[in-house]
């Protein structure tokens, strides 16, 4: 059994959950340009990338435009989205969270956060969970999209820990397949029928104990 020294966790849909925003900000562009966008539609987002989630929402509404109208619709959707995230507070930590991020750090387990979010170190202000975290590898400091591992092995470099000693949470598939392409254990949240490559699948973090962690 390995012994694990390190926890490295996505940020939304783990830590917090901003989904509720993006799809805000989308909806309200769609609507501006004449259409509506679904929860279902916002579904088919789920680890996509700003531009290509624009592309599928402007295919969606049947709506054409020149690559310079979709970088200024990308733009105006981020601004809308960032503003919406500036006002978040601690109650929107998820269940758990901050309590098993806490339990790591007693323990002895270095903490990471590995995002794709440009906007992470603003979120975790906004909640109170900076100091929570040994290091924070984000979009600012990575070139390539999970499921390329480059993110959670900076995490485990960040931390001085080899990565068949980290362990990933993450409650996407890319993100899994990341963390399984960078040689580190990991605990999908969400679905078992989505995220069974997972060493592990809780609903939440409110469900992991040190216990279960040492038994990966």
């Amino acid at each position: 059994m390995t012994t694990i020294k390190a926890c490295i966790f996505d940020l939304d849909g783990v830590i917090v959950d901003t989904a509720i925003y993006h799809y805000k900000a989308w909806k309200r562009l769609a609507n501006s340009l004449g259409f509506d966008f679904t929860e279902e539609q916002n579904e088919q987002l789920k680890g996509v990338s700003r531009v290509r989630s624009l592309e599928l929402i402007l295919g969606w509404g049947g709506v054409t435009k020149t690559p310079a109208e979709q970088e200024a619709l990308a733009t105006q959707k981020n601004t809308w989205y960032v503003d919406m995230i500036s006002h978040m507070t601690p109650a929107e930590i998820l269940p758990g969270a901050k309590e098993f991020v806490e339990a790591c750090r007693q323990a002895g387990i270095k903490t990471a956060l590995g995002s794709a979010s440009k906007n992470s170190m603003m979120i975790l202000e906004k909640i109170n969970m900076v100091s929570l975290f040994d290091t924070v590898i984000d979009g600012n400091k990575v070139s390539k999209a999970k499921p390329d591992p480059e993110v959670f092995l900076k995490g485990a470099e960040a931390v001085g820990v080899p990565p068949a000693q980290c362990v990933v949470f993450e409650d996407a598939i890319a993100g899994i397949e990341a963390a399984i392409a960078g040689g580190m254990k990991s605990v999908g949240i969400g679905s078992p029928a989505v995220l069974g490559k997972a060493n592990l699948v809780i609903s939440g973090l409110n469900e992991m104990t040190l216990e279960k962690l040492n038994e990966l």
